[in-house]
Parts: structure tokens; C-alpha cells; sequence
């Protein structure tokens, strides 16, 4: 066991090769132009408009976004937890600079530059404790091209799956060093306390994270005792604060199953305190049998108060979705498609998302046909397993499966690097070139985009057409800030955006909790004109928004052929509407309705 200055000397190792690749990222996005900034993406967006409203006085403890849905707004399932260090990166840029605006600019860039750069230092971290030191350069490299390419780390990527990744990235680090650091277990609870706070997407991983924890101390408990009571305490306490610091006490008594509430609290409360009493206890010390029935209690007494209190929260997450929601939209987002979905309509994409985690699992499984399974083994590949069976279920599972799969790709490199060192041979070093291939994720990313190019070459134009992506560019939306401030009917993909560049407000938006504001709009453009006409009437509507080339629009033209849309994309215009001259070429088209007398 290396001696704490060897530790702070690692330490300082892999942070500096993480700041390093993260300075060669980020001049290659300089030298690109900081190009994500001019592209749309709803949930970064709605991000950066929920910061701005923070800032602007809305109240800490009021989710509620005014400005979308129907009169009065919605509450969103987003936590503060993220809102707060990018209004503070807003505050501190905005009083050395002078200009809100830019500002927010700095902010978009340097936020995710500093979770890409954390996200990176744990995972070399990670590697180390499950490889060794000549693992960690093998997993800066292929980390952080597999970060890069992932996209959400790019500028303006303020969504939240940036920072559960990081999270749930420290964590498992954190773990794999709590054997040699008193402290790690304790701060590994933390870090799986604030991913799940942030967002329920984590739960599959927390909890996987907490079940190896518990079986690694039902079967060693001498090693494990100590790690067991500090994670529970850690996940236990952290719960609490988050519970305290982001829930009004007038709200402690809902149950929100999407987001962070009383039902979450509860369960880490009992899962994280009774983990910590069964480690302290002396009947657990008695042996493995006693162990196992202390956790096998614990876990019962989770799946009571989970049936007896919370039983809506066992449900599939969207199954109490509006049925039309979920047919025109939810089974369009391509995030939440399942692998044998993508295997039929973007069979491309399967490569892109599924090939270095699949190559992983495959080490890892050779790892344990040799024997020697190790505690790192199964933290890793406990982990990656449930990551990659995530993705299969949804695509966006894999961006963890990816990031997971990083550990035993890099273990494999580092041991064909030291073949090569013993052997110069031709044969090794194809071997050594050919394993550095297949760990790099944007090689599938690239090997994918190019079958993808030449499955499409027959493509007809007016698919092509369907794929315009002016309606996902920022300079598409400036007309709606040079005019006064209305209610705008929208489609969902235009939600997010509209608020953001405008004074506007919309109904749509691609947030599940928007139910009436969703179906309102989806009631006016599949409906007739007549029936949009008396919409647009009774919610005081100003403007009417039509991208022609949506996939979203073309797709409800499909369905209602003779409906409102469908009419607006043919040409076909009502006279209770007239064209804004401002946006003429614009592949967003604007209509004004006209005052009724």
C-alpha cells in the first residue's frame, strides 16, 4: 500500500493529464468556433432560461416555468443542484466583464469545460485503482475522445446529464480507492446522493453502486465493514440536506416520482442509515449468514414502505403518460428508443452507441472466466453491465455504458503496451494498433456516420428535406426577439428556444409534466383551421411558429393531412393569419394573427 504522499502525487498526476486533454478540447472547440453555441438543443436551453429566471428573482424553491405551458405554467422536475453553480459563473462573469450576455456566453463554455475535465480526472482515477498507473494515460486518451464526441460536455451543454455523469463517475472511483482512504466511502455516498438529487435517470446506477457496497460487506466484512458504514452515512446525510436545501416544507409531504422529493428522501434515508447500523452492528460480525439476513431485512423493509407508501413510483416512468403524448412524441425522441428500435430505423447508430461497451463487457467476462474476480472487478462490471442493460432499454443509457466501458478498455490497452515494450514484433504491434482502434469510440462514431451516408445515398429529396437543420440553428430565431411580446403557438422542438431568445411565451415543449400544454397544441395543429382559430382565440395567442423543415412538423402533417399544419407547410394560409415579413427565407415562418375587428 503506497504512502499518502504517494497518493497526493498520483493525485496531482492525473489532474494535471485531465487539465491537459481538457485544454486540447477545448482549443480544438476554440479553433472550431465554439460552433455548438449556434446549435438548438431544448433541454440546454430551457436551462440557461431557468438560471436566468433564478437570477431574476423567481423563487429559490419555485420550479415553475411561467413562460411555457398553459396559463400559469408548469412545474419543471429539474433540482437547483445545477441551476446554482452556473448563476453563480453567470454573477462572477457578469461583474469582472460588465455584460450579462456575454456573461452567460462564458458560462456555457466554461461549465461543461470543467465537468469534462472532472468527469476525466475520475475516470483516470478510476483506472488506476482497477489497473494500475500505466492504465491512466490509455484512459485520458480514449476518455476523452469518448467524452468529446458524446456531446455533452460541448459548449452550451447545460443539461444535467453532464454533471450525474461526473457524479456517479466519482463515486465509483471513489469506491475503488476506499481501501486505502479513510475518507472515500463517505464522499462516495455523497456523490450518489447528489447524482440521484439531480435527476432520477441515475437510479439504476445508485442503486447498483448500493447493492455492491452491501454484498461486498456480506462477504468480506473485515475489509468492507468500515466502507459500508461510511457510504450509508454519507448517502444517508447528504439525502437529508438536499431533502432540507431544495424541498418547501410545505411540499415534504409530495411524492414525486420524477424528481427529488419525499420518496426519494425516505428510501436513502432507510437504505443509507440501516446500511451503516448492519455494518456497526455485532450480530452482522457473527459471519456471512448473519450478513445476508441483516440485508435481506433491510431490503425488505425498502420494498414495504415502497409498496405500503410509494406504490405509484414502481410504475414504467412514462406509464401514466397521455396516450397521444406518448405516440406523437415520447416515441419520437430517439434518446428514449430501445436498441431494437434503433437496430430498424437508425441501425447506424447501434455501432456508435453500443460498440466499445460491448467489446468491454466481453473483457470483463474473460476477466471472470479466468478467475481472480477482484472487489474493483465487480464494482466495474456490476456497473457496466446495468449501464449497457439501461441502454438497451434506452439509447440514453449508453452515454454511461460508454463512459463505464472506458475502465477495462484502458486495462486493455496497458497490458498489450506492455507486450510491445517485451516484443517488437510485427505481429504486436498490429495487435497493440488494432485494440487502440476498437477503444476508441468515435472510430465506431465515424465507421457509423459513413455506413450511415451510404444507407442514405438513395434517399429521396423529399426526405432530405425533412432533415433541414435550420430549425436547430440559433440565427433561425432572431425575429422573435425584435417583436413585442405575445403568446406563440408553437411546436414542442420550438419551446425551448423561443423563451430563451425571446420575451415570449409558448405551450409546447418536450417535458412530460407539460401535459396540457403539449395536447393544447397538438389539438390546434392536428385539428381543422376552424378548430385552431377558436384555440388561438380562447388562449389570446399573437403568433403562430411553422418550421418547415421539423421532422416534428412533418410528421404531424403525416398524421393529420387536412389539419391546421398541414395546411401552413402546403402554402394554404387562413385569413385570420398574415405572414411576418422578418422572417422571409427563414426556415422558421411566422404568422401574425389578426385582431379579430
Amino acid at each position: 500500500m503506497g504512502t499518502a504522499k504517494d497518493g497526493v502525487a498520483t493525485w496531482k498526476h492525473d489532474l494535471m493529464l485531465a487539465l491537459l486533454a481538457t485544454l486540447v478540447a477545448f482549443a480544438f472547440t476554440a479553433w472550431m468556433g465554439f460552433g455548438a453555441l449556434a446549435d438548438v438543443d431544448n433541454d440546454n436551453l430551457l436551462r440557461l432560461v431557468e438560471v436566468r429566471d433564478l437570477l431574476n428573482g423567481q423563487g429559490w424553491f419555485d420550479l415553475h416555468q411561467y413562460r411555457m405551458g398553459p396559463e400559469g405554467g408548469f412545474v419543471m422536475h429539474w433540482s437547483r443542484l445545477v441551476d446554482t453553480p452556473i448563476a453563480a459563473i453567470i454573477l462572477a462573469a457578469s461583474a469582472l466583464t460588465g455584460s450579462t450576455p456575454l456573461a452567460e456566453k462564458i458560462a456555457q463554455v466554461l461549465w461543461p469545460a470543467l465537468l469534462f475535465c472532472s468527469t476525466l480526472f475520475f475516470t483516470a482515477r478510476a483506472v488506476r485503482m482497477f489497473a494500475g498507473p500505466s492504465a491512466v494515460l490509455p484512459a485520458i486518451l480514449i476518455g476523452a475522445a469518448a467524452y468529446y464526441f458524446l456531446g455533452i460536455y460541448s459548449p452550451g451543454a447545460l443539461d444535467h446529464h453532464n454533471v450525474q455523469l461526473m457524479l456517479t463517475m466519482a463515486s465509483l472511483a471513489l469506491l475503488l480507492e476506499a481501501p486505502a482512504h479513510r475518507t472515500a466511502a463517505l464522499v462516495s455516498g455523497l456523490c450518489a446522493a447528489l447524482t440521484l438529487a439531480v435527476g432520477m435517470e441515475t437510479v439504476p446506477y445508485v442503486a447498483t453502486i448500493g447493492v455492491c457496497v452491501a454484498l461486498l460487506f456480506m462477504v468480506d466484512e473485515t475489509g468492507e465493514r468500515a466502507i459500508a458504514r461510511d457510504f450509508g452515512l454519507g448517502f444517508a446525510g447528504v439525502s437529508a440536506v438536499v431533502f432540507l436545501a431544495t424541498i418547501p416544507a410545505s411540499a415534504w409531504g409530495d411524492a414525486r416520482c420524477d424528481a427529488f422529493s419525499t420518496v426519494q428522501f425516505v428510501v436513502a434515508a432507510i437504505a443509507g442509515i440501516g446500511l451503516s447500523a448492519v455494518a456497526s452492528s455485532g450480530f452482522a460480525a457473527r459471519g456471512w449468514r448473519h450478513r445476508l439476513a441483516s440485508l435481506a431485512m433491510l431490503a425488505a423493509a425498502i420494498c414495504l414502505v415502497m409498496l405500503a407508501l410509494f406504490p405509484q413510483c414502481l410504475t414504467a416512468p412514462y406509464a401514466s403518460l397521455d396516450p397521444r403524448l406518448k405516440q406523437l412524441w415520447l416515441d419520437h425522441i430517439t434518446e428514449a428508443q430501445s436498441l431494437f428500435a434503433l437496430v430498424v430505423d437508425k441501425p447506424a447508430l447501434v455501432a456508435a452507441r453500443y460498440g466499445t461497451p460491448l467489446v468491454a463487457i466481453f473483457l470483463m467476462a474473460l476477466r471472470l472466466g479466468r478467475g481472480g474476480w477482484r472487489r474493483q472487478d465487480s464494482l466495474v462490471g456490476a456497473l457496466l453491465v446495468v449501464a449497457f442493460g439501461v441502454a438497451v432499454w434506452q439509447v440514453r443509457g449508453s452515454t454511461f455504458s460508454i463512459a463505464f466501458g472506458v475502465i477495462p478498455l484502458s486495462a486493455w490497452i496497458a497490458k498489450w503496451r506492455a507486450r510491445a515494450e517485451t516484443n517488437s514484433s510485427l505481429a504486436v504491434a498490429l495487435r497493440l494498433a488494432a485494440v487502440w482502434l476498437v477503444s476508441i469510440n468515435p472510430v465506431w462514431m465515424g465507421a457509423a456516420a459513413a455506413t450511415s451516408v451510404a444507407l442514405e445515398k438513395n434517399t429521396s429529396a423529399a426526405e432530405e428535406s425533412s432533415t433541414d437543420k435550420g430549425c436547430e440553428k440559433t440565427a433561425s430565431f432572431a425575429a422573435f426577439g425584435r417583436m413585442p411580446e405575445t403568446s406563440v403557438l408553437a411546436t414542442s422542438n420550438l419551446g425551448s428556444p423561443i423563451l430563451a431568445f425571446s420575451g415570449h411565451r409558448v405551450f409546447a415543449g418536450p417535458y412530460h409534466r407539460n401535459v396540457a400544454g403539449n395536447l393544447l397544441v397538438l389539438d390546434a395543429f392536428l385539428g381543422t383551421p376552424d378548430a385552431a382559430r377558436k384555440i388561438v382565440e380562447a388562449h389570446r395567442v399573437g403568433l403562430v411558429a411553422v418550421c418547415r423543415g421539423s421532422g416534428e412538423s412533418a410528421m404531424l402533417a403525416k398524421r393529420a393531412p387536412r389539419g391546421f399544419l398541414s395546411g401552413l407547410l402546403q402554402g394554404s394560409v387562413p385569413d385570420w393569419l398574415e405572414p411576418v415579413a422578418e422572417t422571409k427565407g427563414s426556415p422558421i415562418v411566422l404568422y401574425r394573427v389578426r385582431q379579430a375587428g
